[in-house]
């Protein structure tokens, strides 16, 4: 009671909250709708009541897709968050309440079930969670573009044919192994291995697009995207077309290949390789900084890189500067002959050269046959990759014949040394042709006698593969293969040549270990079986060591091969990758493990590419 105005007392009531009695088991609360407590409430109210508790999934076999209506088709693989995020969407009524958390429980895969646990709130005067369970059925539908492809396996409608017209193999397998590195052909339906190319078949067209994309990325190329009209309904415009996509590697020369009006097919192409020789025009020299004329391809990216011997200058050029002033290529390496290291000397600043001569043995080297005196910037000295000299050589031919002897200038100095063995080009003996070259002549120009391209492991390799010395015949390494299907018509007079195939091959897998920055953009793997035999030499070599001594003369022939094993190039195991994929892990496996020779076959950050 207060006391108000004039003296007058004023009573004001204290207020009370009021409270009822639960229906159910007579619980103090306060008044609400249900008049229940919230105990009675989350045992009597189903918050879950309008929400589906079993659905129907339609699953594609062929493919392991999910339909998403009304005809959409999603990959998703089991217990993933794509799979789970496709079911939740699945269900309807659960945009009245609150997800608070979603888990798979785990079904058998074979039971054809799938479980989600999910926790679910509503806020009704108090807030509600229940856990609730739902089953999807995962019933068997074929997509179309299986059903398609499964009622014809060769329905396509896009297809890149890739081509190169030479007499190797090498630049697709090498161009194989980045793509499986790359997973570019994922979404490829077929995959064709014809006589001078491969052939990739697509469902879609952006599919086949993309893939083009990767091409470009890795090698230079030009293509040329053809349709023709398979059907049409004239009553809704609807024209159903196949499209084809001939691409063209770094082409040098272009023929017209003569088919069928109705057949689409690639141009004949000689495609520009990894150390070719080549002339360079007077404008691409000119544009090169006076670069050549006769330079060596030294790498095929999505840039054309060539380097100049006699001075280690380089230059690159993207494909449409090449396709611009396309040059021809003198010779290849089907040309090359082998020739004998007499004497190297490096190159300094400054030097004098009398690089191109050829007199016999105790002869002068006279001055001047072939290339310039190395003036110009790169005229001496060295890189890091390159280093200028000049050595004495011989033909490998020549020896018990003749004492013909050459002095020339090469980039290979930092890994020649007297007495090896190194491939060149013989351009006294050699018949070059082009119009380019031929006005060259016709003005006078010099062309150099030999050119060196590069150093030669055959005749140790030989000798290790003799006495079955580690990796004599068994690599500690494999490379995976696409799976491919062969033409037929790739059988006949001018298909398949399998023992010209083993040895691109055999050729692919060398430079693979003498080229570190090629080996650096693919996948090798582990070879379990080509390991343990490795193993199995290295710890033969081991006990023959610490056996007890031998006379010395039997020595020397012991420590030259052990010189030979020491020299050649090898690819460490710490640059190798498990194959998961070939380990047997299923119980009921066989046990057979895959040939090594199987693996190392045809074959882009994509990175760099070398073609030979």
């Amino acid at each position: 009671m207060e006391l108000g105005y004039g003296g007058q007392a004023t009573f004001q009531p204290q207020q009370t909250q009021g409270y009822v009695l639960c229906c159910l088991c007579g619980t103090n609360i306060l008044p609400n709708p249900s008049n229940m407590c919230v105990n009675c409430i989350r045992s009597q109210v189903d918050i879950t009541e309008g929400i589906q508790k079993q659905c129907t999934i339609l699953w594609c076999k062929e493919c392991g897709r999910y339909l998403q209506p009304p005809k959409h088709w999603v990959t998703a693989e089991l217990e993933s968050k794509e799979l789970l995020t496709f079911c939740i969407k699945k269900i309807k009524g659960l945009s009245k309440v609150k997800l608070v958390d979603a888990g798979f429980i785990w079904t058998e895969p074979h039971s054809k079930r799938i479980k989600v646990k999910l926790t679910i709130q509503v806020f009704n005067g108090a807030i509600l969670q229940q856990t609730f369970v739902v089953d999807y059925v995962v019933e068997n539908n074929m997509c179309p573009d299986c059903n398609r492809q499964n009622a014809n396996p060769n329905s396509w409608i896009a297809c890149v044919q890739l081509r190169q017209h030479v007499y190797h193999k090498r630049t697709f397998l090498f161009l194989e192994q980045l793509i499986l590195k790359h997973d570019a052909a994922a979404q490829c339906v077929k995959v064709r291995d014809i006589h001078e190319g491969i052939d990739f078949f697509y469902a879609n067209r952006s599919h086949a697009q993309k893939f083009i994309d990767f091409l470009q990325s890795v090698v230079p190329i030009r293509f040329r995207a053809d349709k023709q009209l398979v059907s049409h309904d004239t009553h809704n415009n609807t024209y159903n077309y196949k499209f084809t996509f001939s691409v063209e590697i770094v082409p040098l020369c272009k023929g017209l290949a003569r088919v069928p009006a109705s057949t689409a097919c690639s141009a004949e192409i000689v495609p520009l390789c990894k150390d070719d020789l080549v002339f360079l025009p007077p404008k691409m020299a000119a544009s090169a900084g006076n670069l050549g004329p006769f330079v060596l391809v030294s790498r095929i990216t999505n840039q054309i890189s060539l380097v100049d011997p006699a001075n280690m200058r380089t230059h690159t050029m993207d494909a449409p500067v090449y396709y611009r002033h396309e040059c021809l290529a003198l010779a290849s390496q089907r040309s090359l002959i082998s020739f004998i290291v007499l004497d190297i000397e490096p190159i300094r600043a400054g030097n004098s050269s009398k690089s191109g001569s050829a007199t016999p043995a105790g002869g002068a080297g006279g001055g001047g046959g072939g290339y310039g005196q190395g003036g110009g910037p790169g005229g001496g000295g060295g890189s890091g990759r390159y280093q200028l000299a000049e050595a004495q050589i011989a033909r490998v031919s020549d020896f018990g014949k003749n004492d013909t002897v050459f002095y020339v200038r090469t980039h290979l100095g930092n890994i020649l040394h007297p007495g090896d063995t190194v491939l060149g080009y013989d351009l006294t003996t050699a018949q070059l042709t082009g119009i380019d070259y031929d006005n060259h002549m016709s003005a006078g120009g010099r062309v150099p006698e030999i050119i060196l391209v590069r150093k030669s492991y055959d005749e140790k390799r030989r000798r290790r593969a003799a006495r079955g010395g580690a990796g004599g015949a068994a690599r500690p390494w494999k490379l995976k293969t696409l799976e491919m299907e062969v033409d037929d018509a790739a059988t006949g007079q001018r298909g398949r040549n399998e023992a010209a195939l083993e040895a691109d091959r055999e050729r692919f897998m060398q430079e693979l270990e003498e080229d570190a920055d090629m080996r650096a953009r693919i996948n090798i793997y582990k070879d379990a079986q080509g390991l343990a035999q490795v193993q199995l030499a290295a710890a033969r070599t081991q006990a023959a060591a610490a056996a007890p001594a031998v006379p010395a003369g039997l020595m020397e022939g012991e420590d030259e091969e052990d010189d030979d094993d020491e020299d050649l190039p090898q690819i460490p195991l710490e640059e190798l990758l498990d194959d998961l994929e070939g380990l047997a892990l299923d119980p009921d496996a066989d046990g057979e493990e895959e040939d090594p020779s199987a693996g190392q076959a045809s074959g882009a950050g994509a990175g760099d590419m070398d073609m030979d």
